[in-house]
C-alpha cells in the first residue's frame, strides 16, 4: 500500500474553519484527518501541499515515525503551530489507513481498550452574552443534555489585567453556574492565556471557593514565571498545553511541577504519534491528560480513539453539541456523546470509522472568519466580522 495523493477540503462556520485532509492510496483506500487552524487556514493548506509532496506521496502509511522524523529533522526549521498541525493531520489519516488495512479500529493500534466509556465535557455552550442568570440557564441545558462537566471563559475580552468590576462579574458568572449545576458537576474555568501572572493569581484566589475543576491556561504559554505565581496562589489544578506544539516544549512545565492536567491538542502536536509520546511522559510524572479538542467530527473521532486507549485520561473536550451542531452531518458516522452518562462509546469500525460527505461539505463553503478572543462578544461565536466572500 502506497500513498498516491492528498486532497484537502475546508468547511466554514461563523467562528471556525475546519480543514479536512484525505490521503489516498494505490489500493483505493482513503484516510481522513482534520484540524481547526485558528485564523491561518490558507497557510495550513500551503504547508499540507508542500510537506505532502516532499514526505508523504509514494510512502507507506504505516511509516508514521519516519514521517514525523522527516518533518521534524529534515525540514530543519523549528516545528511550530502550522507544521505540527500539518503533521498531525497526515499522521491521523495514516492511522486511519492502517486501521482500515488491518480491519481494526485505530485505538487497537494505540494500545487497545483502556476504558469502555470516554467521559466528555461541553464547550461552546455559553453563547448568550455575560449576564450571570442567562448563562446559568444555558448551563442547565448542558446538564440536561447529559454532560457531567462544562467549561466557560467568563472574562469577556480581557487582556493582561482585569478591573475590580470585571473580576466581580466573572466571579458572579461562575457562581451562578455553580448554583445551577450543583456541587457534583465539574466547572472548568478557561482563561485563554489572557492575564499577567499577578492578575491570574488574584483571579485564582477569588475562584477557589467555587471549586473549579481546573484553571485553564491562566497566562500565555511562554510565561513560565507567571505560571509559577498562579501555582503559589492556589491549590486548584492548573491545566494548560493547547498552544504547545512539540513534546520537548512541555519539559519545563512538567519538570517544574507547573501543570496538573496536560491539554495538548492531538491535531496540533503531531497527531497520535506525538500525543502518545507525551502521554508516556505524563504517566511518568503522574499527570492527567485532557486533550484540547475544538475539531469537528473527524478530529473528535480521532480524539475518542486516543482517549479509549490512553491510561492517564481525565476527560475529553467537545464543542459540537452546542457550537455548529450541524457539523455531524459532514461525515457518515459522527461520534456522539450519550445523554445517559455524558460519555462517548468505544469505536468499533475499522480505522477512524467514518467517511467525509463531500456534498455536505460543499454546502458549507469557507467563511474566512477571523476568530478574535479579545473582541467584545466573541463568546457568541456568531460573528463573521472581518470575513470576505
Amino acid at each position: 500500500m502506497k500513498i498516491t495523493d492528498v486532497r484537502t477540503t475546508v468547511v466554514g462556520t461563523p467562528w471556525r474553519e475546519l480543514t479536512f485532509v484525505e490521503v489516498l492510496t494505490d489500493d483505493g483506500r482513503v484516510g481522513l484527518g482534520e484540524a481547526r487552524m485558528l485564523n491561518k487556514t490558507d497557510t495550513l493548506l500551503a504547508c499540507i501541499a508542500e510537506l505532502s509532496q516532499r514526505h508523504l506521496i509514494g510512502s507507506d502509511p504505516f511509516d508514521v515515525e519516519r514521517l514525523a522524523w522527516k518533518v521534524s529533522w529534515e525540514e530543519y526549521g523549528r516545528v511550530g503551530e502550522v507544521t505540527a498541525t500539518t503533521l498531525a493531520m497526515l499522521d491521523i489519516a495514516c492511522h486511519d489507513l492502517m486501521g482500515q488495512a488491518l480491519g481494526v479500529p485505530v485505538h487497537r493500534l494505540l494500545g487497545g481498550t483502556m476504558r469502555e466509556r470516554i467521559p466528555a465535557y461541553a464547550n461552546g455552550w455559553y453563547q448568550g452574552g455575560r449576564d450571570p442568570e442567562q448563562i446559568a440557564a444555558l448551563a442547565a441545558g448542558v446538564i440536561a443534555r447529559g454532560y457531567r462537566g462544562l467549561k466557560i471563559d467568563p472574562f469577556g475580552a480581557a487582556t493582561a489585567e482585569l478591573s475590580a468590576a470585571e473580576l466581580r462579574r466573572a466571579i458572579d458568572i461562575v457562581g451562578a453556574v455553580r448554583d445551577t449545576v450543583g456541587p457534583d458537576v465539574s466547572i472548568m474555568v478557561e482563561m485563554h492565556g489572557r492575564f499577567t501572572g499577578a492578575t491570574a493569581a488574584r483571579v485564582a484566589r477569588e475562584l477557589t471557593p467555587l471549586s473549579p475543576e481546573w484553571l485553564e491556561e491562566p497566562v500565555p504559554p511562554h510565561d513560565v514565571d507567571g505560571l509559577r505565581l498562579v501555582r503559589a496562589a492556589t491549590d486548584t489544578p492548573i491545566a494548560t498545553g493547547e498552544r504547545v506544539h512539540t513534546v520537548p516544549e512541555f519539559r519545563e512545565l512538567i519538570s517544574r511541577g507547573l501543570v496538573d492536567v496536560i491539554q495538548a491538542d492531538l491535531t496540533h502536536i503531531g497527531g497520535f504519534t506525538g500525543l502518545r509520546k507525551l502521554a508516556g511522559w505524563a504517566e511518568a510524572y503522574n499527570l492527567l491528560l485532557a486533550p484540547h479538542n475544538v475539531c469537528g467530527p473527524v478530529g473528535t473521532a480521532a480524539n475518542v480513539h486516543f482517549a479509549t486507549s490512553a491510561p492517564g485520561l481525565k476527560v475529553l473536550e467537545h464543542f459540537n453539541d452546542f457550537a455548529d451542531p450541524w457539523v455531524a452531518g459532514l461525515v457518515t458516522a459522527a461520534p456522539v456523546v450519550d445523554a445517559a452518562d455524558g460519555a462517548f462509546a468505544v469505536p468499533t469500525a475499522p480505522g477512524l470509522g467514518l467517511r467525509l460527505d463531500h456534498d455536505a461539505c460543499t454546502e458549507r463553503p469557507r467563511t474566512h472568519v477571523h476568530f478574535n478572543l479579545v473582541r467584545e462578544g466573541w463568546e457568541r461565536r456568531d460573528s463573521l466580522a472581518g470575513a470576505r466572500s
